[in-house]
């Protein structure tokens, strides 16, 4: 992990994995919620019992902050998945009623609380590139390294296989 994804890392990894953890004992009335919510914006959750839902969703929520922040998990997987994440919360707030001012993708006051979260799309997206340019400038580094260690040995063959004279 490069030190300077630490911060983004820890802080988005950390409030994640909480809210995770919080989901993890949730009652009736919230799993009823957060499904409600889901299946609204997306249909395809209807079908699951809101219990079976909330407990999918916490469970989602530990691995992605745990991944966060382990920095054994590179950075452009861990911010893949932050990215993605971000993008199924974008799409609560594009697909619910009432987030959006009439005709605008403004937020109204009910809205902001999950437009805000468009911030762990570019977050996600930030260390996704970073970690993949990251370790394209470190692949090309090797591969120079070796590309020299090679001609110095091929140089060195050359040398000692054509007999000196003088």
């Amino acid at each position: 992990m490069n030190p300077t994804h630490a911060p983004l890392r820890l802080i988005t990894g950390a409030f994640i994995l909480n809210s995770g953890i919080s989901k993890l004992g949730a009652d009736e009335e919230t799993a009823a919620g957060l499904h409600g919510m889901a299946s609204t914006a997306y249909p395809f959750f209807a079908d699951m019992k809101p219990k079976d839902f909330a407990e999918l969703l916490a469970y989602g929520e530990i691995a992605l902050g745990s991944a966060l922040l382990a920095p054994m998990v590179p950075s452009a997987v861990a911010g893949a998945g932050l990215a993605g994440f971000g993008a199924g919360l974008v799409g609560l707030y594009l697909r619910l009623p009432g987030m959006r001012q009439e005709g605008s993708i403004r937020p109204t006051p009910d809205g902001t609380g999950i437009a805000k979260d468009s911030w762990l799309v570019g977050a996600g997206l930030t260390l996704a590139a970073q970690g993949v340019l990251g370790g394209a400038r470190h692949a090309a580094k090797s591969a120079r390294r070796g590309a020299k260690d090679l001609a110095g040995s091929a140089r060195d063959s050359a040398r000692s296989a054509v007999p000196f004279t003088s």
